[in-house]
């Protein structure tokens, strides 16, 4: 329901748009349509944030933009195709942290390169995320679920949206601060793994907000902390990990994000243009807010340039965390 609201709430915006831009002359004589790969299952932030980039590019380019989602191997899958298909602007990935910023450190050998396969477009936005764990552990509060797994070392089970991704690296970030056990399940999204977490197949995740809150809503879920340094608008009275009190968590802040790139040598027109779009989407005060509903946050970038500089400084900070808490793909 959030995201058909959320789907619906952008249309009047995204007419206006249609009316007000000018489809970019790079684009204009293109009647075939673009595709736009997410490297994730449908359902999740990725699935959400990717069909309101296509359906503004295809308002504002005048040209229809289809979303494919092509997910597996820690976004590996749909990185691959995108950095092997032509150099037209006909194709783009709705790239990750973990696609462009993690996965360089995380696997010995990847199947594309983040920094050679792609040419960086812009920023979307950033994702925090949710600690939330099935009523049957019987806790309401961090310390609780600490407390539970230290007398058990094998109580906790939690599931992520695939090796390597911010759900699993943001776990165990707090697994090596607390010094607690926790089992891993990896799965190919957010969605699914929600969908087990609710179904007790597992019973905890540190979650992107999108795909849990309505289970915290209505009761199928309980949400312990936000991973984020200060509380979210979303669920304000749901604390920050920080505020836990959990011995080694004091300085506890991790969020993903969201960018758009195109395969290695499309046309710095076409690139250029695409970036210009986006911060034309993103400044616009209904595009905002209904992402901020969802505690998603608008980013943009300045120019191509600039967010190939933050990939770069992005993907020395996730090495190190991956360094630091042992984290390993299985």
């Amino acid at each position: 329901m959030e995201r058909r609201k959320l789907l619906q709430g952008l249309g009047g915006a995204l007419g206006l748009a249609a009316v007000a831009t000018a489809p970019t002359r790079a684009f204009a004589q293109q009647d075939k349509p673009m595709v736009l790969v997410v490297p994730y299952a449908p359902g999740g932030t990725s699935d959400l944030l990717g069909r309101l980039v296509a359906q503004y590019l295809g308002a504002a380019l005048g040209r229809t933009v289809v979303v494919e989602n092509r997910p597996g191997a820690g976004t590996g899958v749909g990185a691959s195709f995108v950095a092997r298909a032509p150099a037209d602007g006909g194709t783009l990935l709705l790239a990750t942290s973990t696609t462009l910023a993690i996965n360089p450190a995380l696997y010995p050998k990847l199947t594309y390169d983040p920094a050679r396969d792609f040419a960086p477009v812009g920023l979307v936005a950033a994702v925090p995320f949710i600690v939330v764990v099935s009523p049957s552990l019987k806790v309401t509060t961090l310390a609780d679920l600490v407390a539970l797994a230290r007398r058990d070392p094998n109580a906790l089970i939690y599931g992520s949206a695939g090796n390597g991704s911010p759900q699993h690296l943001i776990a165990e970030m707090f697994r090596a601060a607390t010094g607690i056990e926790m089992r891993h399940v990896p799965y190919k999204g957010s969605a699914p793994a929600i969908t087990d977490l609710v179904g007790g197949q597992i019973n905890v995740m540190f979650s992107d907000f999108a795909p849990a809150l309505p289970h915290v809503r209505n009761g199928r879920l309980v949400a312990l902390a936000v991973a984020t340094s200060k509380r979210q608008p979303a669920v304000p009275d749901v604390p920050a990990i920080s505020e836990s009190g959990v011995p080694g968590t004091a300085d506890f802040d991790a969020a993903a994000w969201q960018g758009l790139v195109a395969p290695a040598g499309t046309p710095a027109e076409v690139v250029g243009g695409l970036n210009r779009q986006l911060a034309k989407m993103l400044s616009q005060p209904e595009v905002r807010a209904r992402l901020q509903e969802l505690s998603v946050e608008p980013r943009s970038s300045a120019s191509p340039e600039q967010f190939a500089a933050y990939i770069r400084s992005e993907a020395a900070r996730w090495g190190e965390v991956i360094r630091a808490s042992g984290a390993k793909v299985d």
